[in-house]
């Protein structure tokens, strides 16, 4: 089966470094929360809000081991008004058995705003 891992994050400035580190956060959480190895990801995708341009956050992918041949891919979010900003969202494509109620998505830093409800107990502080 085929299931959609969901993740979002914030983070505190534009940098290459804090883009790195949320994503890489992020990544793992969403790894180790839903037992992800990388041979049953179909394809990463990332997008960014318009203030993220200091580096692209798939390089963070890169830095796990074992994932350098998985599909990664970023874009921009839409500009929606008063959207949140300096958001990373990742939507991983996953082949698993797990049900689709049982899939834990991650919600981290500011990033829990945008669903409370699946932002169980995973959310940490900035």
């Amino acid at each position: 089966m085929i299931r959609g891992v969901r993740g979002a994050t914030t983070i505190l400035e534009n940098s290459e470094k804090e883009i790195i580190c949320k994503t890489e956060e992020l990544l793992t959480n969403m790894i180790e929360a839903n037992n992800i190895v990388a041979e049953d990801v179909a394809q990463v995708l990332i997008s960014v809000t318009a203030d993220i341009t200091a580096c692209f956050p798939a390089k963070a992918l890169r830095n796990l081991e074992g994932w350098d041949y998985v599909p990664v891919m970023c874009t921009k979010e839409i500009a929606v008004p008063n959207s949140l900003p300096s958001c990373i969202r990742i939507m991983m494509t996953v082949n698993t058995e797990v049900a689709q109620k049982n899939i834990q998505h991650i919600y981290l830093h500011d990033a829990v705003s945008l669903r409370p409800d699946l932002a169980k107990t995973l959310s940490v502080d900035n």
